[in-house]
């Protein structure tokens, strides 16, 4: 049998869009809380993080919006709803330090990537703050000059 080399981590679903909508400023790893048909649907990568986003109500934090998809080998009475809101697994002092920083400075949680890490399924989110039109822009365009000077190096 062949060993696994990764470390055990494995990327099941990335939102690089998130990255061109949004200043990541700080990223934090979160568990998440799931239910058994939830885990094999993440594990066969039917996960879209795009429109979610994370929410703290209550001292508890939320990822809402991310679409798993129904596992199609289990029965449909078994089966979960794609888009309910699942809990995240964070210490008390990050969520207390969440709380302050979401609320006073108006930043946002995004869910950056969910991967599996040692058989467990775990979340990047990032604390984030939107990008205004001119920000964008000005990332393209670095992103651009980046692939033409990568490219003149490459030729010479």
């Amino acid at each position: 049998m062949a060993k696994d080399t990764s470390g055990g981590y494995k990327v099941v679903s990335d939102n690089r869009q998130a990255r061109y909508l949004y200043e990541i400023l700080e990223t934090y790893e979160a568990g998440i809380e799931l239910v058994g048909t939830e885990v094999k649907s993440i594990r066969e990568g039917k996960v879209n993080l795009r429109d979610g986003y994370g929410l703290i109500r209550n001292e508890e934090a939320w990822l809402l919006n991310v679409h798993i998809s129904p596992h199609s080998m289990t029965n449909q009475t078994y089966n979960h709803d794609p888009r309910r809101n699942r809990k995240l697994l964070l210490h008390k002092q990050e969520i207390r330090k969440l709380i302050g920083q979401t609320e006073q400075k108006g930043l946002t949680l995004v869910p950056l990537k969910m991967y599996l890490k040692e058989g467990r399924v775990k979340v990047l989110i990032g604390l984030a703050r939107g990008k205004k039109l001119h920000d964008k822009r000005e990332s393209l365009k670095r992103k651009q000059e980046k692939r033409e000077i990568e490219r003149a190096l490459k030729r010479s």
